[in-house]
């Protein structure tokens, strides 16, 4: 007799903000989650019958947690794919798939797949070490980024010729040729494990240049139909050709001359989706388990135009944290705050995010900057 999703015993791999708000949705269909993280105060640990704490890149620690799981998902990529593998040998369902994930974990790889499938993304080489990176000094300038570890805008710099590599990294890495962007853009697509497909609208994102990550996001994205078009398409194809059970966030650069690239992609919920929880009629964290539990994939329709700002912890600030003039910002209309639950703060750490919905994009955008003013996270 087959369980039915009430019954399945599911682990998440992860229990920081994205873990959260999956099992906020996932308490809405009454399923059965425990989690896995190193993080004894993880966000997640009060909201599942079952936390374990423990190491997510040690072998014995993720094969344990998943042996007695009938389905095992993930938050993060930076988890043990070799005890995933044997897991899913053994009959556990594993999405994203564990080969998928141990492809994105490594960004070399990731950049060889869109070789060899024909998409497009910036061109690149791949160094070993430091030593190697001057012998590409005709094409300078790079972003140099980790093959393996990076994340949030860590394990990258900025590389302007081969005479000053002081802040070069000193490992096996990929040199990416910089592009000459208009907007970044980015597109969170579902497939499930019948192969149906959907996308979320194109949203633009914008960057805070000293946390070197993304601090506004705009839906819909202010691009032409036909970069629309190409960005959907991009994701689709990607989608089908990894073959994914999940959510797959698909993150882009628009050029000054029209062309669409792939930048990086991300097997999992991701921060330019957040927005969906009240800006689209289903949020991505309900895809992700309509997804991976093979149910039909929900409406993803703009319900309203919205910005969405990642809520950073203040430069110079570290310690217990204070919300200084939440308060404030929820006499808005139309805006609503989602905090993550973490003790602490630190310098641009992710503590919250806050959506602001309006049906005039540009009121959207005024209202957003306010909050981004007004709500403070010091300690």
């Amino acid at each position: 007799m087959n369980k039915t999703i009430q019954q399945i015993n599911i682990g998440i791999l992860g229990g920081g903000q994205l873990g959260r708000m999956l099992i906020q949705n996932a308490i809405n269909l009454n399923l059965t989650i425990s989690v896995l993280d190193p993080d004894k105060n993880a966000p997640c640990r009060h909201l599942v019958k079952k936390f374990s704490h423990g190491n997510l890149n040690d072998y014995e620690t993720v094969y344990d947690f998943g042996k007695d799981k009938d389905l095992i998902t993930i938050e993060i990529e930076n988890v043990n794919v070799e005890a995933l593998k044997d897991l899913e040998k053994e009959g556990k369902k594993v999405y994203p798939q564990p080969h998928i994930i141990e492809m994105i974990q490594d960004k070399g790889l990731q950049k060889m797949f869109y070789q060899r499938n024909n998409i497009p993304s910036p061109d690149f080489f791949l160094v070993e070490n430091k030593a190697q990176i001057s012998k590409y000094g005709d094409y300078f300038p790079f972003f140099q980024k980790l093959r393996k570890g990076g994340y949030d805008g860590k394990g990258v710099v900025k590389l302007v010729n081969p005479h000053h590599l002081d802040k070069s990294f000193d490992a096996p890495s990929v040199l990416e040729r910089l592009v000459d962007f208009d907007k970044e853009l980015s597109v969170i697509v579902a497939r499930s494990a019948s192969g149906e497909i959907k996308c979320f609208p194109v949203v633009e994102c914008e960057f805070n240049p000293e946390a070197n990550l993304v601090e506004f996001l705009f839906s819909p994205a202010n691009i032409k139909k036909s970069v629309e078009k190409d960005a959907l398409k991009l994701a689709t194809d990607i989608a089908e050709k990894l073959g994914i059970i999940g959510l797959l966030a698909v993150e882009l650069f628009l050029t000054k001359d029209g062309k669409v690239l792939v930048n990086e992609i991300a097997p999992r919920t991701h921060n330019s989706g957040h927005h969906t929880i009240e800006g689209n009629i289903t949020s991505q964290f309900e895809q992700q388990w309509r997804a991976i539990l093979n149910l039909p994939l929900g409406d993803t329709a703009i319900i309203k135009p919205g910005v969405m700002i990642n809520l950073l912890g203040d430069f110079g600030y570290s310690g217990t944290a204070i919300y200084q003039g939440l308060e404030d910002v929820l006499k808005f209309s139309g805006v609503y705050v989602h905090l993550y639950g973490k003790a602490t703060t630190k310098p641009y750490r992710k503590m919250g995010h806050a959506t602001i919905v309006d049906e005039d994009i540009l009121k959207a955008k005024q209202k957003a900057k306010l909050v981004k003013n007004t709500l403070k996270i010091i300690a």
